[in-house]
This record gives structure tokens, sequence and C-alpha cells, in this order.
């Protein structure tokens, strides 16, 4: 059972689908930027060890990364997922954990990196949208694809309604990511990622809701 610390910003949607997934990991450690989070308070319901580290209290990213990246590294994590975590890592931090950090966005990577997905979807017509668990790298958004899962636009569609379709299979797919990690399945070569013992494209998935 490998061991797995969480970051969250917010109110920890995608944190509380892994924690209900019943996955083969132990979470050692919740930790947020935000000392308010509902993420936390929902840690901490299910005996978790929550941990608020509030970033607007450092002098810069640096030095709030630095004291970020001490405190996962007491935990010993074989993993650590962002889920939810709203705030752009540092190079320094990424190089500390980079090939056991997973991260959740809402967009069909490579397209919409960054934020206002939804929004962005909509504006630019795009008939299929989706969400990507990828492992972060320097580059923002644009580390090695996990797995992915689409749906389609509707004509009738605002940023609300296509952001819930999208976070419905945001709940399904990051699970699935974290256990492939467990049982040690990912293998990624030139930046790709693939799925040992995946021969049925389980990493793409559709929905058509």
């Amino acid at each position: 059972m490998i061991r797995v610390v969480v970051l969250l910003s917010g109110r920890g949607s995608n944190f509380q689908a892994i924690v209900e997934a019943t996955l083969p990991i132990e979470i050692v450690a919740v930790i947020s930027n935000r000392p308010l989070a509902a993420g936390l308070a929902y840690a901490r319901e299910q005996g978790l060890n929550a941990i608020a580290l509030d970033h607007t209290a450092h002098a810069d990213r640096a030095a709030f990364d630095a004291q970020l990246a001490d405190e996962i590294e007491r935990h010993q994590p074989d993993l650590v997922v962002l889920a939810g975590y709203m705030r752009i890592l540092s190079p320094a931090f990424i190089a500390r954990f980079e090939g056991r950090l997973l991260n959740i966005h809402p967009s069909l990577l490579p397209m919409f990196p960054g934020l206002k997905t939804h929004e962005r979807a909509l504006e630019e017509g795009v008939k299929i949208h989706g969400c990507t668990v990828h492992f972060v790298t320097a580059q923002l958004d644009h580390g090695p694809i996990v797995i992915q899962a689409a749906v389609p636009v509707r004509a009738d569609d605002t940023p609300a309604t296509l952001s819930a379709r999208v976070l419905v299979q945001e709940h399904r797919i990051f699970p699935q990511a974290i256990r492939w990690f467990a049982e040690d399945r990912l293998r990624v070569q030139q930046g790709r990622v693939n799925v040992r013992g995946d021969s049925t494209s389980q990493s793409v998935l559709s929905s058509g809701a």
C-alpha cells in the first residue's frame, strides 16, 4: 500500500471521490494553502491528518513552496496528489517530487491549460470537452497524460452546466489514475504514459451525458 499526500485549496470534491473509491493507498496527510478550505474539514471528519499552511504568511512563492515541500517530505509519500490545488508550483518544488506528482485538470490537455477552461471551451466552439490526469512537470499543464475523459458540448451549455458534467468525469478518472500508480502500472517513456496491461484503451473514457 503506497503512502499518499493530498494537496487541495477548496471544497475537495476530487479528494472526496478518492476517499470513497477505497483505493489501495494510505492517505498520510491532507494539506491546504487555505486554512478554511472545506476539504480540510472533510479530512478531519474522516480521521485523516489535516494540515493548513497559509501561503499568505510567507514572503514569496519560493519560501512557501520550500516549507510545503519540507512538510510533504516529513510524511514520506510515494505519491503527491493535487486535488484542486490552485497554486502554480515552483520549479524547485516540482524537481523534488517529479515522477510522483499527479494533477487533475478540467480540459482535454493540451487544449486550454490554465484557468477558465469551460468558458474558453465554449468561446472556441469545441464540440468535445473533458478532463485530464497528468504527471506534473515544470511546464504548466503539459506533463505526460495518464488518462482523459470526454463529454460532448451541448448547444445550450453554460460554463456552470459544462463544469458540472466534466466534474462527474473527474471523479471517475482521478481515482483510476491513482489506482494504476499504486499498482505500479504506469510507465513514462519519451513523454508518453503507457498503462501496463491496458489492452482495451481504458486510459480514454467518454460520456454521452
